[in-house]
């Protein structure tokens, strides 16, 4: 990127995403990078500040992650938060000790307003901790300019080396103030221009495609949904008539999806081709029920089709995809927990008919996805589109995956999201997921053993974490009613009220 950048360096926290977003929504471009990162790479990137993120370990233990301590003495302003704050104090002479009395949830906290990080603040103000270590002694120079009633040094500053600790989350929505937190940091002690914005995204995102493609031609999954429909008409603006879109019906849709995503896509300037490959999933998913078996052999056979699609087109070199940050994320990697796999990042085989992957949403978030949609020209009902797995109702229908499960979801889960549209339900994402439980009922004067469908209805705004929905008794009750009246071999229904975390929005 030509706009400045802060780095974040990662030490295993599971808000380091959230870190960058809230960077790049105070028009900061931010960069994720492990926690020990070398002091020229450092100087490659040529950051104007660095935060240290939160983690699990604790700071004075051999074994936990580190950072070069020259990091410290660059001149750049450094914020640690969390695990980041007792690292910063720790590395510059300061202790960190198991605490008294471990701080857990949103905690009540005094700080100093005179405090650069604090500028335009209240005295009181709330913070997320979740922390059994705390900075009991300061290094040479720092004071504390936060406290709680359990923790004496809640924040701490160095003013002179422009070295700054947080032992809360300000990154989180529970923290009220924690956005201006960050900005204040990055404004009044990092001087930022605030230079970084979609339009310098797009012409970026644009000049990398172009760079990595020249050209040859790109086969692009294309699904439909929110992240494959902008990542299509980026490319389709970046290597115009280089791009040819592949949907690929897997027969994993919701109800007439497949047909939907044709008309939308018929009239634009794309090569699209539709390819009808239900028997084939079906097939190679038969008496699987492990869900990271089943998303692993969806992604297998994708690339079987696309390499199949791409025989029969010119100069086809490269697959393109629309995968974004939280997939990659939750796909784990070769230090983070897999928490499960995206059939376009953990599922991929190794060896591929193509010369690469193109992924240009790969560190972008949902909603700069939206935004980035919105400036590219996509109809509003592109960019708001129900965000949907890669997998489809393959990891909706828990356990084995027949035809016949498949039409119970597919009727129940659009009797559900036309309600929830019809009322005007606010919610970020909502769907059915049929369970693997059946119980028995009584229809008439007869037994029934049906299956049980969970509903799930979910807010969020980065898709990293969320709350349930609380919709009425009133409006489940109707949705029920319809669904075991309407859907044969549906018998009961319940609500999932579980947030992420501790759950993820998809149940499998």
């Amino acid at each position: 990127m030509s706009s400045q950048s802060v780095l974040i360096l990662d030490f295993g926290g599971q808000y380091k995403e959230l870190i960058a977003r809230r960077t790049r929504e105070c028009n900061v471009y931010s960069i994720v990078k492990p926690g020990d990162i070398t002091l020229d790479e450092i100087k490659d990137i040529n950051p104007i500040g660095i935060i240290l993120t939160g983690g699990p370990n604790s700071v004075y233990k051999q074994d936990s992650p580190h950072c070069d301590k020259r990091i410290f003495d660059l001149g750049l302003p450094v914020l640690g938060i969390c695990y980041g704050a007792q690292l910063l104090a720790w590395s510059m002479g300061g202790t960190v000790e198991p605490c008294v009395n471990s701080e857990y949830g949103k905690t009540k906290m005094i700080v100093n307003e005179k405090s650069t990080i604090f500028g335009g603040l209240s005295p009181v103000q709330e913070g997320l901790m979740s922390h059994t270590d705390q900075i009991t002694v300061l290094p040479e120079g720092f004071i504390s300019v936060a406290q709680t009633a359990d923790c004496l040094n809640a924040a701490i500053e160095n003013k002179n080396k422009n070295l700054y600790g947080v032992q809360f989350h300000p990154e989180v929505e529970s923290t009220p103030n924690g956005t201006s937190i960050i900005r204040n940091f990055l404004y009044d002690v990092c001087k930022a221009k605030g230079d970084y914005d979609l339009k310098n995204l797009e012409n970026q995102l644009i000049k990398d495609v172009q760079n990595q493609v020249g050209s040859d031609h790109v086969i692009l999954a294309l699904s439909g949904g929110v992240d494959s429909s902008v990542c299509a008409a980026l490319l389709s603006k970046a290597i115009p008539g280089q791009l040819h879109c592949v949907f690929v019906d897997h027969g994993l849709m919701r109800k007439g999806e497949g047909d939907e995503v044709e008309r939308a896509f018929e009239n634009m300037n794309l090569d699209f081709i539709r390819v009808n490959a239900a028997p084939r999933f079906l097939k190679a998913l038969k008496g699987v029920k492990e869900p990271e078996k089943k998303r692993k052999i969806i992604g297998a056979e994708f690339i079987k089709v696309f390499e199949e699609e791409a025989l029969k087109l010119p100069n086809v070199k490269f697959l393109a995809q629309g995968t974004i940050y939280p997939d990659v994320i939750e796909s784990g990697g070769s230090k983070a927990a897999t928490i499960k796999s995206h059939h376009n990042v953990g599922g991929l085989p190794e060896t591929m008919n193509f010369k690469g992957i193109v992924e240009p949403l790969r560190n972008l978030f949902k909603d700069e996805v939206r935004a980035l949609g919105r400036q590219l020209g996509l109809k509003k009902s592109y960019v708001d589109r129900q965000p949907f797995p890669g997998p489809g109702l393959g990891v909706r229908v828990l356990g084995e995956i027949t035809e016949e499960k498949l039409e119970i979801l597919r009727d129940a889960d659009a009797i559900f999201r036309e309600e929830v549209r019809k009322r005007r339900i606010k919610a970020d994402q909502y769907f059915a997921v049929l369970t693997n439980t059946m119980s028995v009922g009584v229809v008439g004067d007869f037994r029934t053993y049906d299956y049980t469908v969970a509903l799930r209805a979910v807010k969020t705004s980065d898709f990293m974490t969320c709350e349930y929905v609380p919709i009425s008794h009133k409006v489940l009750g109707i949705v029920s009613s319809r669904i075991v009246n309407e859907v044969k071999g549906a018998g009961r229904v319940v609500y999932d009220i579980t947030g992420k975390p501790p759950a993820t929005i998809e149940w499998e």
